[in-house]
């Protein structure tokens, strides 16, 4: 079996593997030696060199089969394609695409898994990833955080000179243009970043870039670099620009420190004036409001009661010019009654002598609460009489009385005539 196996493939057998395969089966292996070494002699015998009139170089007089020899190199070739076609087979991560190209041309974009393409040197494939959170810093040499005096110093619209370290972090929105569409795309990014931060901070103030204005600084920044990559069709996303540090130059920092304490008092100083003058100017117009109210009501009291005065005038002399003599003695009586009101104690100087005579009003008063309070107590709530005023109090206002009832009667004859 083995014998005629060999003759199909062009392989003559040796002797020894002719008695072999002549044994009964289970008598001994074949020579597999033997045999190895008969398919390299055949190997050599059809693609060694030819000696003379065609014949081999070799000895024995020993002819291959070509239909063997057919078999063998198509096997071998089968091999070797199979082993080219799986060349193409490649596997793509999560959050990763491959891009396959056709002889440098880009063909299409695959996904994640198990993909195919053509073999080298017809399809190249490579992967690119696109949920990876990509970082280019500005102002820093290499992967040690050191100051790059090329990259970080910068020029504000003040015309001083500013240090900047900063971070840019994007990802890839388009991979086929992030590969196909420039060159040494990172590098590009970070070229981009330096300019957009250099042209925002040279239209800036130094103080705005140094402390309130880092945030529009650094946000202004992104927009102006995403509007340069989309223009120059990169595929990138910016994400974010994180302004690391942001200082003077070391040369002058001591001088810059001294200027910004020197603010911060001033500020401070300004803050207490403004305090000051929040509590002492809201207090001075409320005084001044109230001193307007009170001058405001002061002038129209004053008025109205000029106004008053001025009507009662009017109608008291309307009433005096119809009777002056009853008009009078109700002015006089009037005016006794508001006297004698507000006072305790009254003196009377009588014409008729040289007795001056005094009115303790007060303590006849008291004197009849006090009998009324008795009188009250014993019979109960009974109207006391007034008591009679002794005979020297009563003749002066007698004597009162009379003249007035003499002036009145002749100011009634002098109205008559």
């Amino acid at each position: 079996m083995l014998a005629s196996l060999l003759k199909r493939v062009g392989i003559r057998p040796p002797p020894t593997v002719l008695l072999q395969d002549s044994k009964r089966p289970g008598d001994g292996p074949p020579d597999l030696d033997q045999m190895w070494r008969d398919f390299n002699q055949r190997l050599n015998r059809l693609f060694g060199p030819k000696g003379p009139g065609g014949g081999d170089t070799g000895g024995g007089g020993y002819r291959p089969d070509m239909k063997g020899a057919g078999v063998t190199v198509g096997a071998a070739a089968a091999v070797v394609a199979f082993i080219w076609l799986a060349s193409g087979v490649f596997s793509v991560l999560e959050g990763q695409v491959g891009i396959v190209s056709t002889f440098g041309k880009y063909a299409r974009t695959t996904g994640p898994g198990l993909n195919w393409r053509m073999p080298y040197p017809f399809q190249t494939h490579e992967k690119v990833n696109v949920s990876n959170l990509r970082t280019v810093e500005i102002g820093t040499s290499g992967t040690v955080r050191a100051k790059n005096p090329q990259e970080a110093l910068m020029l504000t619209d003040d015309e001083n000179i500013i240090e900047i370290q900063f971070a840019v972090q994007y990802t890839l929105k388009d991979p086929k243009a992030w590969l196909f569409n420039n060159y040494d795309t990172d590098d590009t990014v970070r070229m981009v970043a330096e300019t957009s931060m250099r042209e925002i901070v040279g239209k800036s103030k130094m103080d705005f870039v140094l402390y309130e204005g880092r945030e529009k600084v650094a946000l202004d920044t992104q927009l102006l670099m995403q509007k340069i990559i989309d223009r120059y069709a990169l595929g990138a996303q910016i994400n974010n620009v994180t302004m690391q540090v942001v200082q003077p130059p070391e040369q002058v920092q001591g001088a810059f420190d001294d200027a910004v304490k020197a603010g911060q008092d001033r500020e401070r100083a300004k803050n207490e004036g403004q305090a000051y003058a929040n509590d002492v100017v809201p207090r001075a117009r409320g005084n001044a409001f109230r001193l307007m109210q009170e001058a405001e009501a002061y002038r129209s009291m004053v008025t109205e009661n000029a106004t008053g005065n001025a009507a009662r005038f009017t109608q008291v002399m309307t009433e005096y010019q119809k009777a002056p003599a009853v008009t009078r003695d109700r002015m006089y009586l009037d005016t006794m009654q508001q006297i004698f009101t507000s006072a305790s104690k009254v003196m009377v100087d009588a014409k008729s002598g040289s007795n001056l005579l005094y009115l303790p009003l007060d303590k006849l008063i008291a004197q009849t609460a006090a009998n009324d309070a008795a009188v009250g107590a014993k019979s109960g709530p009974v109207q006391a009489a007034p008591l009679p005023l002794p005979a020297e109090v009563m003749q002066p206002l007698e004597q009162v009385r009379q003249r007035d009832n003499r002036s009145r009667e002749s100011s009634r004859d002098r109205e008559i005539r």
